[in-house]
This record gives C-alpha cells, sequence and structure tokens, in this order.
C-alpha cells in the first residue's frame, strides 16, 4: 500500500527520521551517489583500456579488411581478425555499461519511489557488471590466469625477521583461504629459534598470480620485539617472489644433463614416512645455478615434480628478466633486504599503519591486514600499473 505523502503524520519526537519526506530524499541521494561512484569507476576503465585508441584502430582494421588482398594470406588475415574481435570486445562491453549507466540516471532525473527498488536492482547488477569487467582489465596478462608459487626469505633482523616470514605466511594463506584458494607449503627452512628462514607454497585458483604478481618485494615490519626482554622496538624485514605456475601451453624446456638432482630426509608436514626416507628432493639447475627444494609431498617422485614446477617458473621468470636486458633481477624487484627497499611497511607501534609505498595506499587496520586483507594494496598496485601505461582521458 502507498501512503500518500500530503496526509502522512508523525507523533515522533525525532521527526525527521520519521518524515516520508526525508526518507525518500534520503534514498534518492543515496542512489546518486552510488551512480556517481558507477560513472568514476567507467572513467578509470575508459582510461586503462584506452577506448579511444581502440576505437580508432577498429576503424583502421575495418577499412584494412575492406581491401580485394586482405584475404591473400589466410594465416595473417586470421590475425587481424582476432585482434578486431578482441578490440570490439572491450569496446562494446564499455559502452554497454556506459549505455547501461546513462539509461539509470535519466530515470534518477525523474525520480519517484515507486520504482526505487527496481532502480536499486538495477544499480546493484551494474555494479557487478563493472566489477567482472575491472578484473578482466586489471588481470589481462598471459599469465594472470595462472596458479601462483610464493617464496618468502628472512632478512636483516635474525630471529625476528624469521617470525616475520611466519606472519607474512599466516597472512597469505589467510587471504588464499577468503578468495577460496588452496594453499600448500611445498618447502620450508625453519629458523634457529622461531619462524622460517625461507619458505615456498603454492597457490592455486583462478587469477592466482594476477592477484599476487604485486606482492613481489620487500616487506617490513615495525613492532615491539616479542623475543626482546626489555621490549624495544625492533624492524624486520622479509622478501616475498612471486612466480606463474608454468603450464604446458608455456612449457620451458629443460635439459636433463642440465639438472643435479640430490635427495636428502625430510622434515616437512608429508606424513610419517617421510621422517625416515630420503624422500625430499634439491634440484639445481647447472647453467643458471638456480636451486630448488621440495620435501613436504608424501614422496619423492611427488616432490620432484614439485621441484621442477618451481624450478620451470623461476627460469621463465628469468627468461622474461632477459629480454628486457634486466639480468639482475629474476623475481621481480631485486634488491637487498633491508633498509630502504621496501615495497610495504606495517608498523604496529607506537601506532597502527600498513603503507605501501608504491602506490600509497594506506590501511590504518594493520591486524585486519596481517588477518589476509590484502585486497586494497593489490587493486592499488594492478591500477596503478595500468595508468602508467595508459593516459587516455575519458570525455
Amino acid at each position: 500500500m502507498r501512503i500518500r505523502k500530503k496526509n502522512w503524520k508523525c507523533s515522533c519526537a525525532i521527526k525527521d527520521y520519521c518524515n516520508i519526506e526525508y526518507y525518500i530524499t534520503s534514498m534518492q541521494e543515496d542512489l546518486q551517489k552510488r551512480m556517481e561512484d558507477i560513472e568514476s569507476a567507467l572513467g578509470e576503465l575508459y582510461a586503462a583500456i584506452g577506448i579511444k585508441d581502440k576505437k580508432e584502430n577498429i576503424v583502421k582494421i575495418q577499412a584494412k579488411m575492406s581491401e580485394a588482398s586482405f584475404w591473400n594470406n589466410q594465416k595473417d588475415a586470421g590475425k587481424v581478425v582476432e585482434e578486431l574481435k578482441d578490440l570490439k570486445e572491450d569496446v562494446d562491453t564499455w559502452e554497454s555499461l556506459k549505455g547501461k549507466a546513462d539509461d539509470i540516471s535519466g530515470l534518477l532525473g525523474v525520480y519517484d519511489s515507486s520504482y526505487e527498488e527496481e532502480l536499486n536492482r538495477e544499480i546493484i547488477e551494474l555494479e557487478r557488471r563493472i566489477e567482472s569487467f575491472r578484473i578482466k582489465v586489471f588481470l589481462s596478462g598471459r599469465l594472470d590466469r595462472a596458479d601462483a608459487i610464493v617464496e618468502i626469505n628472512s632478512g636483516a633482523g635474525g630471529t625476528e625477521s624469521c617470525d616475520w616470514v611466519q606472519m607474512i605466511l599466516r597472512m597469505y594463506m589467510r587471504w588464499a583461504e577468503n578468495k577460496g584458494f588452496k594453499a600448500k607449503i611445498i618447502n620450508e627452512v625453519k629458523g634457529d629459534e622461531a619462524g622460517f628462514k625461507n619458505i615456498t607454497f603454492f597457490v592455486e585458483g583462478k587469477y592466482a598470480y594476477g592477484y599476487l604478481k604485486s606482492e613481489s618485494g620487500v616487506h617490513r615490519l615495525v613492532r615491539i620485539s616479542p623475543f626482546d626482554s626489555n621490549k624495544r622496538r625492533h624492524t624486520s624485514f622479509a622478501s616475498v617472489a612471486v612466480y606463474p605456475q608454468i603450464k604446458d601451453n608455456y612449457s620451458i624446456q629443460i635439459r636433463p644433463d642440465d639438472l643435479r638432482i640430490e635427495t636428502f630426509r625430510a622434515g616437512g608436514h608429508g606424513g610419517q614416512h617421510v621422517n625416515v626416507t630420503d624422500s625430499a628432493v634439491r634440484i639445481t639447475h647447472i647453467p643458471t645455478g638456480l636451486v630448488v627444494s621440495c620435501q613436504n609431498e608424501r614422496s619423492q617422485y611427488q616432490n620432484k615434480q614439485a621441484a621442477l614446477s618451481v624450478l620451470r617458473a623461476k627460469l621463465y621468470e628469468l627468461n622474461e628478466q632477459q629480454k628486457k636486458k634486466e639480468l639482475d633481477n629474476i623475481s621481480g624487484q631485486k634488491r637487498k633486504i633491508e633498509w630502504g627497499s621496501q615495497i610495504r611497511s606495517y608498523v604496529l607501534f607506537p601506532y597502527l599503519l600498513v603503507k605501501d609505498h608504491r602506490t600509497n595506499v594506506e590501511k590504518h587496520d594493520a591486524h585486519a591486514v596481517l588477518d589476509g586483507g590484502i585486497d586494497d594494496f593489490i587493486e592499488g598496485f594492478l591500477k596503478s600499473k595500468i595508468k602508467a601505461n595508459n593516459t587516455n582521458g575519458y570525455r
């Protein structure tokens, strides 16, 4: 039953909150604010995708396809057709979202509370479609859909840094759990007193590498040390390296003669038998000197396969860096694990703050971040990379 606003009265003391006119105005303002956020998101996507350039390229390709000689080379023609298809898919998707946003904004211009519920549903659906498209834009790299291999190493700080490695491990494990990803430790080297000197694990799930690649770099922690009886403030460092798990279609050729394979007794979590058999595997790639180990699988064969997967990923990354003539960098930005090289700082004392030094994204709830809440940092990094590579304006 619809209430007639002109006859409505209320005896409540807080009349503003009971007044229908106030309620309608508040709901209209809320819907308008959400539409402003949607317009802003569409503007970011316009720049990130390069809609203006893509439209110009579509016109050029269509003109090329109209030439009589276009189909003389079927292979080249096929590539051009695929390129046109990809360009049109991005442009058509963006224009569809923009058109829907314009329609909703038009309805808001003649707002009536009778279709408030329908408008709300339309905005929710548009927000969902934009978020889905945003993920596609941000994670459009060749291997972004791949599973990830994450390696964490302790740096300056001794026992403190080993404990910091364990804290970072927990952060990523909780993040993976929240994403519905599967995480599995494949190798670990425990610290002398606490934590880990080194730990390697798989994160399996769609876009795992695309998300986690932004985490490569040095992470710095400032806190009151639980290992210092004088309760002094300590600074610890750890490095994170993230690699894509290479599948067959991006295989790296590894010659058996280039490998030195050693077995040893494992001490991981693979099962009771791992402590009494030489099931752990260490592989050295002789030409590059890369060394990988795996000890947490249940058999020597499984450990070998996991170690080869890590080696393949590292060789892929090395090859990519060589192509870019950055031979001193095999895992993102390879720097000393100490002061001045960190990508992110986590401060637990004398205040709470986590800050990404590449993007200036900050979170004051440091404990929530350490509990897996790193999505804002990941998205901030992806946005910054896209903006750095694209300067097209939005009109």
